[in-house]
């Protein structure tokens, strides 16, 4: 018997139809969507030359071989055999969260169950599950997590490339018929293919993600109407999934929304797990990392920790060199002890030092790899994942252990116990510095889809057993960024580039699905480690001041002059911090020739950052539109600026009085007619606090 389900998340829905067998048809998707009276009792009929009876291709995670000849989301066989799949007998079990589809195909013995999920806040979650229900092992070629439909008509999609250093740049591109795809097969989620888009098409906008860490697949398959079907789920290597008897594939979650509002909120609500349950304020952290790299001295750090705290640093981060004899990156990974040589009492008197500051401590790791000059590796050489007859390939010097092997995972646990569990450590920096090539396990077969559990399961097994200890996603930078990986972890390091001019692209791109509190963005050294460009101390502090924020130097290298300005910025932070981390106040601009616009509001103050890259080409720019709420009622003015004086290029008295705080305006002028603000220099910005003028 056919029926139809509606599953809601806030203003979006959508609308399928249970056919008696066949895919679920999808009846509507996006804002409002309702299913059509009329279904299934008018069925679409087919082309001339096409299938006597009418096959639609508007459905629910298509196959192949029954009439859909488009890119089938689902396909398998057993040894070559029961290649075509044809579900029956669906049921739609509810509950509060959405509803469970579940449905048998008798003939390839294969069971179906897809789980659809609707948060209030507007955004969607989609997973499939497959069991083989036959007495033989079935090979699972491909399973997406899901399929959404956009209308016809004229397409753009937005997506996220880049490399290690350039993360999230931002393109748009003109979808034509066909098949678009996207595929990564780096085993982390990686820096050139995000899985992350906008589709507008249609009069319609929506995001898509997948939340997974490792090689995915993104498709979005033009049908015979001009409708686009959006698929996203895990990529197999060949052979990787074969299922025995009873055995079931889960698929990662595949989420879509409306907007970054959107997919922000659900995020902070549904994707991180505090400790405690609550999210503190974000800590301002020094990383150890460009200011000492390898070159660990009790004396040194313990006095960086001193003329941290003096500055208002609230949480010190040792990053590498503390174990093993880890003089550079070509040994120790893998020898997770303490280095008796950098450390001969152990970290505790650091630990005890920066703690007894009122800090919180952290420390690197880097579980997942393993240096072939290390104790480890000479102990257990296959361990390290690996193809029989084929080279061990290297990566920053680096192999990538089995960690699906239970006896690699129980010894990084125990390693990991030994040293958290003696020391008052309160966060982890969890790095993972290369793509994952020949990644077989002891029988040969690909390893690479549940070496990815296997992470997320060590990185649980540690939260289990150290409940208040919060762990930062990092790999070579942006490398595993993903709502998958965020909810075993609490902080993400956007970018091993901490140079501020490459941040602004960097930030803008990954604010657009991750909240700005989760994003590490840290204030370096000038010149800077990575490009060697110089930049002024107040405009590295405002392109990070809006995010995570730390400082990634050696502050003892500052003059006094530096140490007051960081120590002012610092404060200004945790002055604006319960503003700009608050749940759904942020906005961000487009970048508009090479001006970078974002802040947040609320009822009683605006803050808005506003900074320059490369010179601008207009003569003016554009006067700046800020997209805040409020009901256009009272005045505002400008209460403060951040440098007191700006890098602008001229400024008219008018602009003065303007920033001076000394002329008012309507929230309808800042929302709809703009701020004429001075044209500013290259590699500069500034800060701007708004408040409502009360009284005469």
């Amino acid at each position: 018997m056919s029926k139809t389900v509606v599953v809601k998340a806030g203003a979006v829905s959508l609308a399928l139809g249970l056919p008696a067998s066949g895919m679920p048809e999808i009846l509507g998707f996006g804002r409002g969507t309702l299913a059509p009276e009329f279904w299934p009792e008018v069925p679409r009929s087919s082309r001339v030359n096409g299938m006597d009876i009418a096959v639609p291709s508007n459905v629910l995670l298509p196959v192949g071989g029954l009439g859909f000849f488009g890119w089938p989301a689902i396909s398998g066989h057993r040894d070559g055999r029961s290649f075509i799949l044809e579900f029956a007998n669906w049921q739609a079990e509810e509950n509060d969260l959405g509803v469970v589809l579940k449905a048998e195909d008798p003939v390839a013995e294969i069971g179906l169950q897809i789980r659809l999920e609707g948060s209030p806040i507007g955004v969607l979650s989609v997973s499939t599950s497959l069991t083989n229900l036959g007495s033989g092992d079935y090979t699972l070629d491909r399973c997406m997590a899901a399929s959404f439909l956009m209308p016809a008509g004229t397409a753009e999609l937005t997506t996220f490339t880049g490399m290690w250093g350039r993360e999230f740049q931002t393109r748009h591109t003109a979808i034509a018929d066909g098949l678009w795809m996207q595929e990564s097969r780096r085993g982390r989620t990686s820096h050139d293919r995000f899985p992350f888009a906008f589709l507008e098409c249609g009069g319609e906008r929506m995001g898509f993600h997948l939340g997974w860490s490792g090689n995915h697949l993104m498709a979005i398959d033009t049908l015979d109407d001009g409708r686009r079907l959006v698929h996203l789920g895990e990529l197999f290597e060949p052979g990787e999934i074969r299922l025995a008897t009873g055995e079931t594939y889960a698929s990662p979650t595949a989420f879509a929304g409306p907007d970054s509002e959107a997919f922000h909120a659900f995020v902070r609500e549904s994707v991180i797990a505090w400790p405690g349950g609550e999210m503190k304020p974000r800590p301002v952290t020094l990383n150890t990392w460009e200011g000492n790299y390898f070159d660990h001295r009790m004396d040194s750090l313990k006095a960086q920790a001193d003329a941290a705290a003096a500055v208002g640093i609230e949480r010190f981060v040792l990053d590498d060199g503390w174990f093993g004899k880890r003089d550079d990156d070509t040994t120790s990974l893998g020898d997770w002890f303490i280095d008796e040589r950098k450390y001969p009492d152990g970290l505790k008197p650091l630990v005890d030092h920066v703690t007894s500051l009122g800090m919180e401590f952290g420390l690197w790791f880097e579980p997942e790899n393993v240096n072939p000059e290390s104790e480890l590796f000479r102990a257990h050489p296959d361990w390290a994942l690996q193809v029989e007859g084929r080279p061990l390939l290297l990566s920053r010097n680096q192999l990538v252990l089995d960690l699906t092997r239970p006896e690699v995972s129980d010894y990084l646990f125990r390693c990991m116990e030994a040293v958290l569990s003696q020391h008052a450590i309160s966060y982890i920096k969890w790095d993972m510095n290369r793509d994952l090539t020949h990644a077989g396990g002891v029988d040969g077969r690909a390893r690479t889809a549940q070496q990815t559990r296997a992470v997320y399961a060590l990185m649980d097994r540690i939260r289990q057993a150290f409940p208040a200890v919060e762990i930062e996603s990092c790999a070579s930078g942006g490398g595993r960024i993903d709502y998958g990986v965020l909810r075993h972890t609490h902080r993400v390091w956007t970018s091993d580039c901490t140079d501020a001019f490459e941040r602004l692209e960097i930030q803008h791109g990954a604010s657009q699905f991750v909240p700005p509190e989760l994003l590490g963005a840290h204030i370096a050294a000038s010149p800077n480690h990575q490009t060697g460009r110089r930049l002024t101390l107040s405009f590295r502090a405002l392109v990070a001041l809006a995010y995570h924020l730390g400082v990634e130097l050696n502050p003892l290298t500052l003059e006094a002059e530096e140490k007051q300005e960081l120590e002012g910025w610092i404060a200004l932070h945790k002055n604006l911090r319960p503003l700009l981390h608050a749940p759904g106040k942020q906005f961000r601009l487009p970048p508009l020739d090479g001006r970078y616009v974002w802040g947040a509001a609320d009822e009683s103050r605006i803050v808005a950052f506003v900074a320059q890259g490369p010179q601008m080409v207009g003569e003016q720019p554009a006067p700046v539109r800020l997209p805040v709420g409020g009901d256009g009622t009272g005045k505002w003015r400008v209460k403060a600026i951040h440098p007191a004086e700006p890098e602008f290029i001229r400024i008219s008295d008018g602009q003065q009085r303007l920033l001076n705080g000394e002329l008012t305006f309507s929230l309808d002028t800042l929302r709809h007619v703009g701020l004429p603000l001075p044209m500013l220099r290259p590699e500069s910005g500034l800060l701007l606090e708004f408040e409502p003028v009360t009284g005469d």
